[in-house]
């Protein structure tokens, strides 16, 4: 006896058993089986009737668009999540409609332009952080996730070593970084590099020295637009580590301005120049 039969036979008797159960016997009756005569064979031919009873139009679609919610559960990251469940509404929008079910066909049709307007949104934002690595670096395509916030003459925003939790971008105004003795005037980014410090640290301190607004957004903000798109995590990588050379840079030529103050001070006087020949 092959081993086919002999589940074939097991499973009948476990069927068998169970169609013994009266409450078991009036769910097979619904089923349209006969409890006196329940075989696997018997149950998988009814299930196949009911399937092929039901292969309508609307029910592909709905099948359709079950499928790719479900592959939204999949997806790891937002464009494609975002992708998926445009087409799985879409389906289930066409199935309320073919079924005559006014709900499920508006509920689902709504859900379209919002996925969509989030995609776009999303797409567009990688799109301005690839623009701006190429030569705009002034992060504007942030704004649309950021809040606004005013500050006065002598308001401090933020202190060196203070734990961080926001990233900020000049509007208006002037702010002052006291540590370089730098002014960044509007269109610039402050705090993004406590975002990226492992223990999020400030590295500076930053004052209003002249009354304006800056946006925020949260690390925890920028963290969750980071993770769902991985090409945008990318990008503002690549803008950051622009930020800080540009912050290297410009401490590069404070040091070579001192030098050449240092040079030319030593120079006019013959006493710092002995001095200095002597060290």
């Amino acid at each position: 006896m092959t081993p086919s039969a002999d589940l074939s036979q097991t499973m009948d008797r476990i069927l068998n058993t169970a169609a013994d159960n009266l409450r078991v016997a009036k769910i097979l009756v619904q089923l349209g089986l006969d409890p006196n005569n329940v075989t696997y064979d018997a149950i998988f031919n009814r299930l196949l009737e009911i399937f092929l009873a039901n292969i309508t139009l609307a029910n592909m679609f709905a099948l359709i668009g079950a499928i790719f919610f479900v592959a939204t559960l999949l997806t790891q990251t937002m464009v494609p999540l975002r992708v998926a469940n445009m087409i799985g509404c879409a389906f289930f929008a066409a199935f309320g409609a073919l079924a005559g079910s006014i709900t499920t066909f508006f509920l689902y049709l709504l859900m379209v332009p919002i996925n969509a307007y989030r995609l776009r949104q999303m797409l567009n934002l990688v799109k301005k952080a690839r623009t701006a690595t190429q030569g705009d670096t002034s992060m504007e395509w942030l704004k649309p996730f950021m809040t606004e916030r005013k500050y006065r003459k002598g308001d401090v925003l933020f202190k060196k070593d203070e734990v961080a939790d926001e990233m900020f971008m000049t509007l208006t105004g002037m702010f002052l970084v006291k540590e370089i003795n730098v002014e960044l005037p509007p269109g610039r980014l402050m705090g993004e590099l406590g975002f990226l410090s492992p223990d999020n640290k400030r590295t500076a301190t930053v004052e209003c020295i002249e009354d304006g607004h800056v946006l925020t957004i949260t690390y925890e903000k920028l963290l969750e637009i980071y993770f769902q798109n991985p090409q945008f995590g990318y990008y503002f990588l690549v803008l950051t580590s622009h930020r800080l050379l540009e912050n290297i840079g410009r401490l590069e030529d404070i040091v070579a301005q001192n030098r050449i103050a240092q040079a030319s001070a030593a120079a006019s006087d013959p006493e710092i120049m002995k001095n200095t020949k002597q060290k």
